[in-house]
């Protein structure tokens, strides 16, 4: 283990050699660089490497990035939101320990005696397999919620929460204000009716504090946040502090200027990874394209490791008059309204001239909420504003929070009063 930057550094500089031979052992590194990786030594020496690309990837799909025999493999999976030609990634059962210890570094302990509710989705990405994998080896007991399943609808995830007792969450931050709703809409009270929830772990979107203090407002409950990739695994946790740090003693972390080309080891840009610990993809300065800001300036929690602000897609801002909104900033208006007012869920639209904003509120404070946050965008943007208070149930429809779907299986044999569409395929 380490304890200051130094130890940090030399413990990055030792795993330097062992990384450049994995990589030199994967098809596309070892094209690209021939035998040049043996000459390298030390983070200097990786620094004057090219980055490693998405499209990279997916040019190596399926296999080009692999460095192992295919018979190592635990599992293969690919981004989510991925078009066209995959972005791959694969792990041996030695990344998997890796993967699993790294997401269970939470400020709030997976411990044997939770139940765990996974509600991020399984298939090919790997965020509902790197919580359960993380939940099972330490103990806990794991329901598997797949945000993308059919069987799941919201309903059953506030019956989940409630009758199993469900002690920890994860999920991204927008799913626990649904579950909020689908609560509220079932009868039962967010902050009161789940005795048993203890903290919601979330990731997936970046989280502003604003909305961070109104979902722990709702549920009565800490939100951990967490950050990561389907290529990576987790790459930070939260400190005491509530602040994100990079696990910089399992990675390599750059941030790279778009805009001049230049790569350092910290401030605003995109940010770049190379892994420590890697067997079956060794990854060399794999530029992830999620906007950053990293800072070694140190935090109160003591830790050397860097914290690191993801701004992701809501960095970028549409122009709109002589403004540049963006979602980040607009997202903390919303959320700044007062907690009585009930507004969970708006949208946006940036036009050329104008900014028009709805939101979901109830008409006993549809008023007060749209001359609020009217005035907040004005004062924060100097831009025409038109804020208009829509039911609840518009934005989010209040089916899709209540419905109970019936999942059934294929079959070919139907009645006479039966709908044989839903033959073949399941619904």
């Amino acid at each position: 283990m380490f304890g200051t930057g130094e130890e940090l550094e030399h413990l990055q500089d030792s795993r330097i050699p062992e990384v450049l031979a994995a990589a030199g052992r994967s098809p596309f590194y070892r094209e690209r660089f021939g035998t040049a990786l043996s000459g390298l030594r030390c983070r200097a020496d990786l620094a004057t490497l090219p980055l490693t690309t998405k499209q990279d990837l997916r040019e190596a799909y399926p296999f080009g990035m692999l460095a192992v025999p295919k018979r190592q493999l635990a599992t293969y999976h690919e981004s989510s939101g991925t078009a066209g030609t995959p972005t791959p990634s694969y792990y041996t059962e030695s990344d998997w320990v890796d993967l699993a210890e790294r997401y269970a570094r939470k400020r709030i302990p997976i411990e044997e005696s939770d139940v765990f509710l996974v509600r991020t989705p399984y298939a090919l990405m790997i965020t509902g397999h790197l919580a359960q994998a993380a939940a099972r080896r330490h103990g806990a007991t794991v329901v598997p919620g797949d945000n993308r399943s059919l069987a799941m609808p919201y309903s059953r995830v506030v019956r989940v929460l409630h009758d199993l007792e469900v002690t920890l969450t994860w999920s991204m931050p927008t799913e626990t204000l649904l579950w909020a709703a689908a609560a509220e809409a079932a009868g039962r009270r967010p902050g009161a009716d789940f005795p048993a929830l203890r903290a919601l772990f979330v990731g997936g979107e970046p989280l502003t504090p604003a909305r961070r203090r109104r979902i722990t407002e709702i549920w009565d409950v800490p939100v951990v946040e967490e950050y990561g990739s389907t290529e990576t695994g987790s790459l930070a946790g939260e400190c005491r502090c509530q602040r994100l740090h990079l696990w910089a003693d399992r990675a390599l972390f750059e941030v790279h200027d778009p805009a001049t080309g230049r790569t350092g080891r910290e401030g605003r840009g995109q940010l770049v990874v190379t892994p420590l610990f890697r067997e079956a993809m060794p990854l060399l300065r794999y530029n992830l394209e999620d906007t950053v800001e990293v800072s070694y300036a140190g935090c109160d929690c003591g830790s050397p490791l860097p914290t690191v602000r993801v701004l992701g897609r809501s960095a970028f801002g549409y122009p709109v008059g002589s403004a540049t909104v963006t979602q980040n900033r607009l997202e903390e208006l919303v959320f700044e309204l007062p907690a009585h007012y009930g507004v969970l869920f708006w949208r946006a639209r940036a036009e050329p001239d104008r900014l028009t904003v709805e939101i979901e509120v109830a008409a006993a404070h549809r008023r007060a909420a749209v001359s609020a946050l009217t005035a907040a965008v004005r004062a924060a943007y100097g831009v025409e504003v038109a804020v208009t208070g829509v039911e609840p149930g518009t934005l989010v429809p209040t089916e899709v929070l209540t419905a109970s779907h019936d999942v059934v299986k294929p079959r070919s044999l139907f009645g006479a009063d039966e709908d044989w569409g839903k033959a073949l395929l399941y619904h």
